[in-house]
């Protein structure tokens, strides 16, 4: 269970010993104080079965004690017991509506029960406001589990990418995401063949469904049924051109770099279609063209490791390794994943006599591009044959 992650983190504060809302005399509140400390020393023994007592004891003598309604309320949570563990933990946030983690608790010992509308709201209220990151991951996982159980994929979605950024590395919150941008993913799709089953959007989404697949011959039909209906759909062109740039023939190479310069025609801003017929130019040696294609694309999007590795490819070529190098540092500042930009800053290094720098930016070379084959392989057993990254090189030296 998830939640028995952060226990510790609710105990802390809740045997903090808060001061107590109700006027007890000076022996009830001796009482008070010595069942708080007795129930303190048995959570740090950690016997919470033993603490139930003295906190119920404390509410006996005193109904309004925050401290003690919270603490009971977690311990019943975490013993399993959320039928009574739910009144405590409402007494305490009634009396105290900023206990941000006890409402936590509180919508999922609903959510445990059954009470799925009154869960929804205390989790949507409690998770905006708790600070703590794993209570903060733990309520919005909750709060995605029932928002995707009762269809609701666009809230789920948005709670998704909040924990990305707490967390971009957490294994359950990276497979939660993959499980609701799927499923949004495959609602879209659906909704969109029942919107108009024949316009260029459903052809454009049924090619990239087959490319995703490998079914590349499969996939330029229907991206040329899509520019059939409509020949300026933005981004048509483009991804129509990724397909027949993967040809084995030379007619379907030249066809992809008409795609890409009629990408262009359809938006002149379009920078990746600047990085492609770069890359196309300088495949053919065609340094001016090259360098011209990729000096735009690194002015429309400076923020683009593939402009920027680019260019300096193009600069290498030239025979310009020096201005190469701040356009490949600065690549693997936006993309520290990047094998390509690392190898050629290797090269460049290399050049310089900066053997040690050299040396290092190889081995992030090897150590990226083994990673990113390996993703490629599963991506191959999975039947998807999508590209992991471009800066994979086969053959980096060339």
């Amino acid at each position: 269970m998830r939640t028995k992650q952060v226990v510790a983190s609710f105990w802390v504060v809740l045997c903090l010993g808060l001061p107590s809302v109700s006027q007890s005399s000076p022996s009830r509140q001796q009482q008070i104080e010595s069942h708080n400390r007795t129930a303190a020393e048995y959570l740090k023994q950690n016997r919470p079965d033993l603490a139930v007592p003295e906190f119920r004891a404390i509410i006996a003598l005193d109904p309004n004690n925050v401290d003690a309604r919270g603490n009971l309320g977690t311990v019943l949570f975490f013993q399993g017991d959320y039928t009574n563990a739910i009144p405590q933990l409402r007494v305490a946030l009634k009396l105290r509506p900023t206990l941000w983690k006890t409402q936590s608790l509180l919508g999922i010992a609903e959510k445990r029960t059954g009470d799925i509308s009154r869960a929804r709201g205390d989790l949507e209220n409690a998770f905006p406001n708790v600070q703590e990151e794993k209570i903060r991951i733990e309520t919005g996982m909750e709060l995605i589990e029932i928002d995707s159980g009762t269809g609701d994929l666009d809230k789920a979605a948005a709670i998704v990418s909040e924990l990305r950024k707490l967390e971009p590395t957490n294994e359950a919150v990276l497979y939660t995401a993959y499980r609701i941008y799927s499923d949004l993913a495959n609602e879209s799709l659906l909704s969109l063949s029942v919107v108009d089953p024949n316009s260029a959007r459903m052809q454009q989404a049924m090619a990239h469904e087959l490319a995703k697949r490998g079914s590349t011959a499969e996939a330029i039909e229907h991206y040329r049924a899509a520019l059939k209906i409509d020949p300026k759909l933005p981004g048509l062109h483009f991804e129509l051109a990724d397909m027949l740039r993967t040809s084995s023939t030379a007619e379907g190479r030249e066809e992809a770099e008409k795609e890409y310069k009629a990408a262009l025609e359809v938006n002149p801003f379009d920078e990746q279609s600047e990085c492609k017929l770069g890359d196309i130019a300088l495949q053919r040696a065609d340094f001016k063209e090259a360098f011209e294609r990729y000096t735009r694309a690194v002015k429309l999007q400076p923020g683009d490791p593939e402009a920027n590795i680019g260019l300096a490819k193009v600069l290498i070529a030239m025979d310009q390794p020096q201005q190469a190098e701040p356009l490949l540092e600065h690549a693997i500042q936006l993309d520290p994943t990047s094998a390509m930009a690392h190898f050629r800053l290797a090269t460049v290094y290399r050049q310089e006599g900066r053997t040690a720098e050299a040396k290092h930016e190889l081995e992030e070379y090897q150590k990226y591009n083994h990673m990113k084959r390996e993703l490629r392989k599963i991506y191959h057993d999975l039947h998807q044959d999508e590209a992991v990254d471009e800066n994979v090189d086969a053959n980096p030296e060339k």
